[in-house]
């Protein structure tokens, strides 16, 4: 069936009939959505959609980023062929899922664009389905945070990152991918008590009260045993998972801004990801992949993957159970 489908399969981005289902157009053809679901704006019938932010301006060190969106979605059409490995479900045939597009924001204007990503992750977050953003830097979560907390109050985050992004930044009218974390403390958006940072293995002495699981201690540990700490600090609180991609080492994942030698392998990622089902997931992001900087897509390929586990962990809760 698959092979039959492959033969008069093209352009499914725009010519999918239904939002459920497989996809079997050649992988090297055709319009390149994310995961090949249907580009649309309405939301009607939908369980989540995957938005792209492709913004860069507020980035310490190398930028590109503004060119992750596209690169995730190429690299994830080598994912449709098959249910996502490790999962005893396949969300692709029992969900609906879109691929809602990219923000439409000024790159003139930098000022305005928080509070047009708010703006339009709230009015899809309104009409009722979840939310999976594609970066652009890391700043992209703190738009993202507010209008997930305007909609389910105070959020456990879960963050995948070399970098703990607390730095202290009292000026609201800054927007930088190293403080929004910070800010979202203090603006009461995530619940310190129930958040954690994995990977990190950068300085910053200030925590803000968030458990940080450093990248030498997931090198001791077991992924099942890092995950299982993660829900139980969350606590069945509702979860926003942020996963910057420098999360992973460089040897992975080389095509980002701020790359940090002495990260977990995509294996670790992959495990602890599968790990964490169960978790009460609202939305999520992969950020900071970052085109130019890459090498042979891998990056771009690690960003799609990570994608599908956060897609996979969003629905885990509301699969049919056997």
């Amino acid at each position: 069936m698959a092979l039959e489908d492959a033969r008069h399969q093209v352009d499914t981005a725009f010519t999918r009939p239904e939002l459920r289902g497989m996809a079997y157009e050649n992988t090297f053809g055709g319009a390149t959505s994310f995961l090949r679901r249907r580009y649309s704006k309405d939301m009607a019938g939908v369980d989540l959609a995957v938005f792209g932010v492709p913004f860069d301006q507020a980035v310490t060190n190398r930028p590109g980023t503004r060119f992750g969106p596209r690169a995730i979605r190429e690299a994830s059409s080598l994912q449709v062929f098959d249910a996502p490995y490790g999962w005893d479900f396949n969300p692709l045939e029992d969900f609906a899922i879109v691929d809602a597009g990219d923000l439409a924001f000024d790159y003139a204007r930098p000022a305005d664009f928080p509070d047009a990503l708010s703006a339009a992750a709230s009015g899809i977050l309104a009409a009722g389905p979840g939310l999976l953003a594609l970066g652009g830097d890391h700043s992209i979560s703190l738009p993202l945070l507010r209008a997930c907390a305007e909609r389910f109050g105070p959020l456990a985050l879960v963050q995948f990152d070399a970098h703990t992004d607390t730095w202290a930044d009292d000026d609201l009218t800054r927007h930088d991918h190293g403080t929004m974390f910070y800010k979202a403390v203090k603006l009461g958006l995530i619940d310190p008590a129930h958040s954690v940072q994995l990977g990190i293995r950068t300085h910053n002495p200030d925590t803000l009260g968030i458990r940080v699981i450093d990248a030498p201690e997931i090198q001791r540990r077991t992924p099942q045993d890092i995950a299982d700490e993660v829900l139980s600090i969350t606590n069945g609180c509702k979860a926003y998972l942020t996963f910057d991609i420098d999360f992973l080492d460089p040897a992975f994942a080389p095509g980002t801004g701020t790359p940090v030698w002495g990260g977990p392998s995509s294996a670790q990622a992959a495990a602890i990801l599968r790990g964490l089902r169960g978790l009460d997931l609202v939305a999520g992001d992969v950020v900071e992949v970052s085109p130019p900087y890459d090498h042979g897509g891998i990056t771009a390929v690690a960003g799609a993957h990570a994608a599908l586990e956060i897609l996979c962990l969003y629905f885990w809760n509301k699969r049919k159970k056997p």
